[in-house]
């Protein structure tokens, strides 16, 4: 006589390092009455997108339940709220790689055997260390090793002997009945009370953001805004250059007050305002720029700003549960070295050559960006409004005042091809058109304001507050992702044009990720820049890998 069906909970997570980029998934099977780990399971998946590494991990949970009782009865817990909802049947599954994975996770058990929740991230941290350790070793040429890996320990599991003589891949061994103790669940804050500074992506904030903030702490709309969206809803500039007075923008401020007192440290400067006073205004920046390394006084800002963001982390840490968060391993250990190398004192060895300097300049105003709507790179993708067009002229006449720009690239949407079609005439150049460069992409949220993404997907916009590995409605692009594919176009460039100064025409979100990451800054610093349209930001990149800051949002020449 056989006893009831048990019940298991299944954890499961997929990450990319790229999307698509070396890829693999985590996934664990817990006892649901006590919590103990039975099983784990991972896999190195060579280069997948992040959402099919996220499917290949949910199945490789259902199988491992399967494989432990046939009968069992399954709760998925997920930080994919595209995978929760297409396998909750909410969503279509329109994608071609991954309609054939979630048929397959649906036929695992009968239907109606299994249930599926989103959960935060800083709720999945077994299955995130276990995607992690598989892509690490994937990194070494290597398959993950169940004996090597410490996923349950590190993330604060005490059953973490209780699994023994475990397969590698989807076939992980159950552990002996009664081996063990059983791990008490994690506490953590719900997607409301998660510190802001995740930026958008899979749940949590991470691991610092998530146990911080305190409860109830929310972010300030337009400040979120002004982070993630390209046209409308990211940027400020309606309100005016460095962020504009009169009724919005006052209450923009009241409400980043709000927020922000509850959070930030004394004395820390808070509202775009506040931020642009106290990191670079126009006196203080070099404007010949894009020619020295960048001043005394900015030389310390960017000194002051490394200290901060680049020797908090523990070396060796996931780069997700760090402070800076986007750009995962070695792109991460990268940018700290740089970080600690403007850090250090002195300007360092004079023969290092001329550097790479990116003048960045984000496209001029579409239609959309004085209704401050989300605007990425999945929707219309609009063409320049006629003010656009004027701005545009404004800077390709200052840029051949300057005559310091040697070539100029592209984003391949149509406002930033336009942009530099206009300044590249100007200056006798061609535009190269670089696919690294384009904006993030909204998914469902595309042409939508920031209150209207609110009203219609409230909790997916909770989920993507919290956490740059979030993705928007419908399976957009997560800032984690953002930051992972700037961090390599970023590369790519700098190799490609070494010694020389190039415009590189973006969007909000690549440009203020490319000062976030030279600056070694934390996510949240995207939500504490203001970046106008047709502005102008500067970073130099030199042969030692120090990035020098030497501009940021200069909006003189449209005065």
């Amino acid at each position: 006589m056989t006893g009831p069906a048990r019940e298991f909970v299944v954890e499961a997570d997929g990450g990319s390092r790229g999307n698509p980029g070396p890829a693999g998934y985590g996934a664990v099977v817990l006892d649901a009455a006590t919590g103990e780990a039975l099983v784990e399971a991972a896999e190195y998946l060579g280069v997948v997108t992040n959402n099919v590494a996220e499917y290949r991990g949910l199945l490789a949970g259902l199988r491992a339940a399967k494989e432990l009782d046939p009968e069992a009865t399954v709760h998925v817990r997920m930080d994919s709220k595209l995978v929760v909802e297409q396998m909750s049947g909410r969503w279509k599954i329109k994608h071609p790689d991954m309609k054939p994975l979630a048929a397959e996770a649906a036929r695992v058990f009968p239907p109606g055997r299994v249930t599926y929740e989103w959960i935060p991230r800083a709720n999945n941290k077994h299955a995130d260390r276990l995607a992690n350790e598989a892509m690490d070793a994937g990194a070494r040429g290597e398959q993950w090793s169940a004996s090597e890996s410490t996923a349950e320990l590190d993330t604060g599991g005490s059953a973490g002997h209780a699994i023994r003589a475990r397969r590698t891949g989807v076939e992980a061994t159950v552990a002996p009945a009664g081996a063990g103790d059983s791990a008490d669940a994690e506490a953590a804050p719900d997607a409301g009370s998660v510190d802001p500074a995740g930026l958008g992506d899979r749940g949590g904030a991470g691991a610092a953001g998530a146990e911080t903030a305190p409860p109830g702490t929310a972010r300030d709309a337009d400040a979120v805004a002004d982070a993630s969206a390209d046209a409308g809803s990211v940027d400020l500039a309606g309100l005016g250059d460095r962020g504009g007075a009169g009724a919005a923008g006052g209450e923009r401020v009241a409400r980043a007050a709000r927020t922000g007192a509850e959070t930030a440290p004394p004395g820390t400067a808070r509202d775009a305002d506040a931020v642009a006073d106290a990191s670079a205004d126009a006196g203080s920046v070099d404007l010949a720029g894009l020619g020295d390394r960048g001043g005394a006084a900015g030389g310390e800002r960017v000194a002051r700003a490394a200290r901060t963001g680049a020797e908090t982390a523990p070396p060796g840490t996931d780069a997700r549960e760090t402070a800076a968060g986007t750009v995962r391993d070695t792109a991460a250990d990268a940018d700290v070295r740089a970080a600690k190398t403007v850090a250090s004192s002195g300007w360092g060895p004079p023969d290092m050559g001329a550097p790479a300097t990116f003048v960045l300049l984000r496209h001029g105003e579409t239609p959309l960006t004085p209704q401050k709507r989300f605007s990425g790179s999945g929707g219309s993708d609009p063409s320049l409004s006629s003010v656009g067009r004027e701005q545009a002229e404004k800077v390709a006449a200052s840029l051949a005042r300057r005559g310091t720009i040697q070539a100029v690239v592209a984003s391949p949407l149509a406002r930033t091809r336009e942009t530099a079609g206009i300044v590249a005439a100007r200056l006798g150049l061609r535009v190269t058109i670089e696919e690294g460069l384009r904006e993030t992409d909204f998914g469902a949220w595309e042409g939508l304001s920031f209150g209207e993404v609110r009203e219609r997907y409230p909790d997916d916009l909770d989920a993507w507050l919290a956490s740059p590995d979030a993705e928007p409605t419908g399976g957009g692009e997560s800032f984690a992702a953002t930051g992972a594919r700037i961090a390599a176009t970023r590369d790519k460039l700098v190799a490609a044009y070494a010694g020389r100064t190039v415009l590189l025409v973006s969007h909000v979100t690549p440009i203020k990720t490319f000062l976030r990451l030279a600056l070694g800054a934390p996510p949240e610093s995207l939500f504490r820049m203001e970046l106008s349209a047709a502005s102008l930001s500067a970073v130099a990149y030199y042969a030692d890998g120090n990035a020098s800051v030497r501009l940021f949002n200069e909006t003189s020449h449209l005065r």
